[in-house]
């Protein structure tokens, strides 16, 4: 699949997949503290940027760059038009009373084997392939769950919801969430109790906002954690299901590491930590973050959805 869309002073602190400086160090507990804008003021997802282009590293301002605004489909893929604009095609039930992409666990909830990337109907009226490494503002776009694509990030709480129910499933509650990475045993992380570094995709250094601006200062903000580039960097972002020791029981991949998934809390509530950390905020599947709306979005914030067994 192709998209339209084209080093480093190591972070001592992390918030919540949004690294901050150590004066600027927040309580994480605290939904009001963050380093993103007053909800009124944050940038419109139109707004952010199409596509990655290449600038001089030691030019940060020059990171964030306008794109021409009369081609809405510019983050639409080349693909075969004939993909059916209803879910019901992916919804047949399989073993369980899931449909194939999904797993049924502890026999009551079917929950995507992969993080979720999107389509996103176009002009035309088909469904295309959306690019991961962008927001889809006010679009239409559905969840699809496949191994091996790369899963959407900078994608806000409101809009995983949106998407989940757009594909005919829902956005995961807490303990669908929690019985799908810990098993039936109650493991800490998705493949046991001890801890394997870089079993999942997590403890990536240095800090990846920090590696592509050159710096750590100045750079911790809405609109530069945006930046479609940030997850294109080599060891970032993994295609769904890349790192093959990050499973579940019930076979369920990255459910820790790789991208934040938001669950369903309209206070904003996102788990499992993302390829930079899954430690900091508690370890392994009790990794937590609530530091932050459910319209928040940034590079490390993804999704992955729930349904009622058929």
């Amino acid at each position: 699949m192709t998209y339209r869309v084209g080093l480093g002073i190591l972070l001592l602190v992390f918030v919540a997949g949004c690294g901050v400086t150590p004066d600027d160090a927040v309580d994480l507990d605290d939904a009001s503290i963050d380093d993103r804008p007053p909800e009124g003021d944050a940038p419109d997802a139109d707004d952010a940027p199409d596509a990655l282009v290449d600038v001089p590293r030691d030019r940060p301002d020059d990171a964030l760059v306008d794109v021409p605004r009369d081609r809405p489909d510019a983050s639409l893929a080349d693909v075969p038009r004939d993909r059916p604009d209803a879910p019901a095609d992916r919804m047949a039930p399989s073993d369980g009373g899931c449909p194939p992409e999904m797993a049924l666990v502890q026999g009551r909830v079917c929950v995507d084997r992969w993080e979720a990337h999107l389509e996103a109907r176009d002009m035309d009226g088909g469904v295309s392939a959306w690019s991961p490494y962008t927001n889809p503002g006010s679009r239409w776009v559905r969840a699809v769950s496949t191994e091996g694509e790369v899963p959407q990030g900078y994608i806000t709480g409101a809009q995983s919801r949106d998407a989940c129910r757009n594909a005919g499933k829902r956005l995961c509650a807490l303990p669908d969430w929690l019985a799908a990475c810990r098993g039936p045993t109650g493991q800490i992380y998705p493949y046991g109790n001890t801890y394997v570094r870089r079993r999942c995709n997590e403890g990536r250094t240095p800090h990846p906002v920090v590696q592509f601006y050159g710096t750590s200062v100045g750079v911790f903000t809405f609109e530069r954690m945006n930046n479609p580039g940030i997850n294109q960097q080599p060891d970032s972002l993994a295609p769904a299901g890349a790192f093959t020791g990050c499973v579940s029981p019930d076979g369920l991949a990255d459910m820790v590491g790789n991208l934040h998934e938001w669950i369903d809390d309209p206070a904003g509530t996102f788990k499992g930590g993302f390829y930079a950390d899954a430690e900091i905020n508690g370890r392994g599947c009790l990794y937590t973050t609530t530091a932050h709306g459910f319209d928040y979005r940034d590079y490390s914030t993804g999704f992955r959805c729930c349904a009622d067994p058929r």
